[in-house]
């Protein structure tokens, strides 16, 4: 069984969720269905589920193993999910929304998607392959100066720079342009190595948000998803980078303290209250799906 078939955290998810049998609920990040089938489950003929995915293929299985009237796929980001829920007449009587971000394991293990430094292939690592420019498209366009700082905050590579002018260096001379090209170059110019982690992670998770916008769709969304719950809503997050976690935790705290949030808008209130501590995969999941295992979840309920 490979990762496609282990959604993360889902007993924990679906608790956070406290999924009512007549409830609205949204699936930001479909994947393969794991968190919406055990949602369906838990809802009765009234309940909903509105899910989001930017990727074709996902798109694609979604329409093809998920027959049930209640349960409807957008193909997009979930940047949509206010004009969406608005569009069905929906808008304050959202019971949850979950959130779990990052790429899912179907990407990961497809070599022609680009995503993993494991598996040679293109180097893409677009989440929807019809829109915007591939990583290498990028990589050739940003300048070194842009992209050592994209390095060093979007992957927190203390080696940025040399990596950076590296990868230039390497493009301008027309290489990169497969995965296993990228890990090799920053393998060789990366002068300590983490224990128990590839030289090139930090280099790929930070051009992979770049390429994708991972962070201003996050920015984008967690106001959305406050606006659309009813009171008693749950909002359910799961990260797996500091990156975004220390989004949705500062998030949650301004809007639980009635402060501007993170992004600059103004709260004259508060409008969450946060539900238990961060949680964490336990070491049987983590064992059973060893990518689970810098994923943290935050649940916070609409006041």
């Amino acid at each position: 069984m490979d990762g496609a078939h282990y959604p993360v955290m889902l007993h924990e998810a679906l608790e956070g969720l406290s999924v009512r049998p007549d409830g609205i609920y949204v699936d930001g990040t479909f994947g393969r269905g794991g968190h919406s089938r055990t949602i369906l489950e838990r809802l009765g003929a009234e309940g909903r589920l509105l899910a989001f995915d930017r990727d074709p293929e996902a798109v694609a299985w979604a329409r093809q193993n998920m027959d049930d009237p209640r349960f409807e796929i957008v193909h997009g980001s979930f940047t949509m999910l206010a004009d969406e829920v608005a569009r069905r007449g929906w808008a304050g009587q959202v019971a949850g929304v979950l959130l779990d971000l990052g790429v899912s394991s179907p990407q990961l293990d497809a070599r022609e998607r680009g995503f993993s430094f494991l598996r040679d292939g293109p180097l893409d690592m677009r989440m929807n392959p019809g829109e915007g420019i591939s990583a290498r498209q990028w990589l050739a366009e940003v300048d070194q100066a842009t992209l050592a700082q994209v390095l060093k905050e979007y992957g927190e590579e203390r080696f940025s720079g040399r990596i950076a002018r590296a990868i230039k260096e390497a493009v301008e001379a027309d290489g990169l342009h497969t995965t296993g090209e990228l890990a090799r170059l920053v393998e060789s110019v990366v002068p300590r190595r983490e224990k128990g982690k590839h030289p090139a992670t930090r280099t790929f998770q930070a051009i992979r948000i770049a390429v994708n916008g991972e962070l201003d769709a996050l920015k984008a969304v967690l106001p959305q998803a406050v606006d659309v719950l009813r009171t008693g809503g749950r909002l359910v997050a799961i990260s797996f980078h500091s990156l975004e976690d220390r989004l949705v935790k500062r998030f949650i705290r301004a809007l639980s303290r009635g402060e501007r949030d993170p992004f600059g808008r103004e709260v004259s209130a508060p409008r969450l209250k946060p539900v238990g501590r961060a949680v964490f995969p336990s070491a049987e999941e983590v064992a059973e799906n060893p990518r689970s295992r810098s994923a943290v979840m935050r649940v916070a309920e609409r006041i």
